[in-house]
């Protein structure tokens, strides 16, 4: 039974094949100590990418795995604007996230931090057609006026 599944940003922004948390690098290949990213979604092409695919039973436990590299998200820190990074497992305090009934995700041990996609330019990536965009991701403080890049949702 496949678990797997793509989370994305419920707005689409300016891709319309939507932004889903995706590890840098291009899916088998993709490079764990370079972190996250938001990236276009790869569903478009008919199934999750390992890249963008996460436990779903762990999901419901505040963990981001991503079983295809065996890591976690995990936040560099409890403050704002603090960077998201990928490491072992080891339910931390860095590593609990919980997807709430708005769709943020939330760093467990500090409630006012939610998961947010950058706000300015897309990049351009190496891909796709058309061209895939990304965008960075990081813990900023959880804001109704910043939902467009707070709001998530998850899809298999």
């Amino acid at each position: 039974m496949d678990d797997t599944v793509e989370v994305y940003l419920l707005n689409q922004l300016d891709d319309y094949r939507g932004y889903c948390i995706d590890i840098k690098g291009y899916k088998s290949k993709a490079k764990v100590n370079k972190g996250l990213q938001a990236h276009t979604c790869y569903s478009y092409q008919g199934e999750v990418a390992v890249d963008q695919g996460f436990d779903a039973l762990k999901l419901t436990k505040n963990q981001f795995f991503l079983p295809a590299f065996d890591v976690c998200m995990e936040a560099v820190s409890i403050a704002a604007i603090a960077k998201i990074q990928l490491s072992n497992c080891r339910n931390g305090k860095f590593q609990e996230f919980e997807l709430d009934e708005k769709g943020r995700i939330r760093l467990v041990s500090n409630l006012k931090l939610c998961l947010t996609v950058s706000q300015g330019q897309s990049k351009k990536g190496g891909g796709g057609s058309p061209v895939h965009l990304m965008r960075n991701l990081s813990l900023e403080l959880c804001n109704d006026t910043l939902n467009f890049f707070q709001a998530w949702g998850v899809r298999k």
